[in-house]
C-alpha cells in the first residue's frame, strides 16, 4: 500500500520518524482506526511497517499531503526543523488547518521559533514532546505533555488521545511543554546516573544486587528510574531501551540552556560527563544503564593496579 491509496483525509495521520517510539505510536493510531502513512530515512523500518498494514512515503513532504496532522518523533531540533522546512519537508505540502505535532526533546526557544514559521502560513504547531518508553509507545500509553494554540491542541486532540494514557495540557505557548520536559530529562538522567553509581558503590562491598533492588525498592532511596534501570543491570541484558547517547544529547540542552541563562545545575553537569564519558568507551547505542558499566571499568583498572598505585 501506497500514499496514494490513502482514504477518508481526516483520518489520515503521518508519522515521521520510525523508530523505537514513532512505529510505536504510527501503530497505536493506526489501532485506532486512523489511516497512518510512515516516513522514516531507514527504508526497512517503512517496509516494515508497510507489511503491517500501514502506508509508506518516500519523503516527509509526501507523507504530510493530505494529512490532517503530522507527528514528528526524531532526535533532535535540528531534525525537526529538517523535517518541516528542508528538502522534501512536510510544510510545502501541509494544508491550511493541519496540525503538526511535535515530539522531539528540544529547547523552549526552539519550539517557539518553529511554530512561529509553520503557524504563519495557517497551520497548526503542537508543542508535545513524551515519555514513556517503546513498550508503552506501542500501546498508547504514553506521557505527552502539549502546550499551543487551542486551534492546535483541537486539531491534535484525538491523534494525541490515541497514542496517550496521560494527556497533561500546559497552556497556549509553544515551549512550555517542551521546557517541562528538558525538566524531566535533568531529572531523569540524574536518576539514572545515581542508580548506577549506587549498584557499582554495593557490588564493590560485596552486597546481593538482587537483595539491594528489593531492599531499596521498598525504601526512601528508590526512584523510578532505579526501578526501571535496575533490573538491566541484574539482567546483565543492555538491549537499548533508551541509549546512553540520548542522555548525552539531552543533558547537554540542559546544560547550554542553563550555561545562556546562568543557571546552576551542578548534579546535571556531573550526570551528564558520566554518559558522556559512557558514550566514549563505546557504548553511546546501549542502553542507558550502561553507566554501571563505565564504573565497573573503572574499578577494574584500579583493581588491577600494583598495590599502592592508581590508574595512571
Amino acid at each position: 500500500m501506497t500514499a496514494d491509496n490513502a482514504t477518508n483525509a481526516g483520518r489520515r495521520v503521518a508519522v515521521i520518524g520510525l523508530g523505537s517510539m514513532g512505529y510505536g505510536m504510527a501503530v497505536s493510531l493506526k489501532r485506532a482506526g486512523f489511516d497512518v502513512v510512515g516516513f522514516d530515512v531507514r527504508q526497512e523500518s517503512v517496509e516494515r511497517f508497510v507489511a503491517e498494514g500501514g502506508m509508506g512515503a518516500a519523503t516527509p513532504g509526501e507523507a504530510a499531503a493530505g494529512a490532517a496532522a503530522v507527528v514528528c518523533v526524531v532526535l533532535n531540533a535540528e531534525q525537526t526543523e529538517a523535517v518541516l522546512f528542508g528538502e522534501g519537508g512536510c510544510a510545502a505540502t501541509m494544508d491550511e488547518g493541519t496540525v503538526f505535532v511535535s515530539s522531539a526533546t528540544m529547547a523552549p526557544s526552539v519550539a517557539r521559533s518553529l511554530a512561529e514559521r509553520l503557524e504563519k502560513d495557517g497551520r497548526h504547531y503542537l508543542d508535545a514532546p513524551i515519555s514513556g518508553g517503546a513498550q508503552r509507545a506501542a500501546t498508547g500509553e504514553l506521557t505527552v505533555l502539549v502546550s499551543g494554540t487551542p486551534a492546535a491542541m483541537a486539531a491534535a486532540d484525538a491523534v494525541v488521545g490515541a497514542m496517550a494514557a496521560k494527556v497533561f495540557h500546559l497552556g497556549d505557548a509553544p515551549g512550555t511543554a517542551a521546557g517541562l520536559k528538558i525538566v524531566n530529562q535533568l531529572l531523569a538522567g540524574v536518576h539514572i546516573a545515581a542508580a548506577c553509581e549506587a549498584m557499582s558503590f554495593a557490588d564493590a562491598h560485596d552486597l546481593d544486587p538482587a537483595k539491594v533492588f528489593e531492599v531499596i525498592t521498598a525504601s526512601a532511596g528508590n526512584s523510578w528510574m532505579f526501578e526501571n534501570r535496575v533490573p538491566h543491570i541484574l539482567d546483565n541484558d543492555y538491549t537499548p531501551r533508551s541509549a546512553v547517547d540520548i542522555f548525552v544529547k539531552d543533558l547537554g540542552i540542559v546544560l547550554d540552556i542553563a550555561r545562556s541563562e546562568k543557571i546552576p545545575v551542578p548534579l546535571a553537569g556531573t550526570a551528564l560527563q558520566s554518559f558522556l564519558m559512557t558514550s566514549a568507551a563505546g557504548m553511546g547505542r546501549d542502553d542507558d544503564a550502561s553507566v554501571f558499566r563505565l564504573y565497573q571499568r573503572i574499578r577494574d583498572v584500579a583493581d588491577d593496579a600494583p598495590d599502592g598505585e592508581g590508574p595512571s
